[in-house]
């Protein structure tokens, strides 16, 4: 039996003013933009399954069915989240970190070229696709269809 513990205590989450878990400073302090579509859907299940202190554990094999990706995606999502200051793993305890600190590392935000128009598409393509695959895991994770 797995026992939950903090692992790191300096960034415990609270309940924001606003009572959600989600917190919109994802979104409006740019870190759901420095998310691939597999790292949102993953920072999203996991704010939705942890407790008050933002702690879970799910196996591999669990969250790659939930998510419909690959244990490959899995990892470089999660690898993601944690360069983003987001989240910190130590297997199989997740804890999603309060957002106060999160800052990404130099590797996490590679400069980014000016956009091409192929490229905005791209972009409107893939958030489209991240809020797409949001709402059918929140639809799987409430019960509803």
């Amino acid at each position: 039996m797995t026992i939950k513990r903090i692992l790191c205590a300096q960034r415990l989450r609270r309940i924001p003013a606003q009572f959600s878990w989600v917190d919109p400073r994802l979104v409006f302090d740019g870190h759901l933009g420095r998310c691939d579509a597999h790292a949102a859907a993953l920072y999203l299940l996991l704010t939705t399954v942890a407790d008050a202190q933002g702690l879970s554990y799910w196996g591999d094999m669990r969250v790659t069915q939930l998510l419909h990706t690959t244990r490959a995606r899995l990892g470089t999502a999660r690898e993601d989240l944690m360069a983003l200051g987001l989240l910190a793993y130590e297997r199989p305890l997740y804890q999603v970190l309060s957002l106060d600190a999160a800052m990404p590392t130099a590797e996490a935000m590679p400069p980014s070229p000016s956009p091409s128009p192929d490229t905005a598409v791209s972009r409107s393509t893939d958030r489209e696709q991240a809020l797409q695959r949001l709402a059918q895991l929140r639809a799987r994770l409430t019960g509803s269809r």
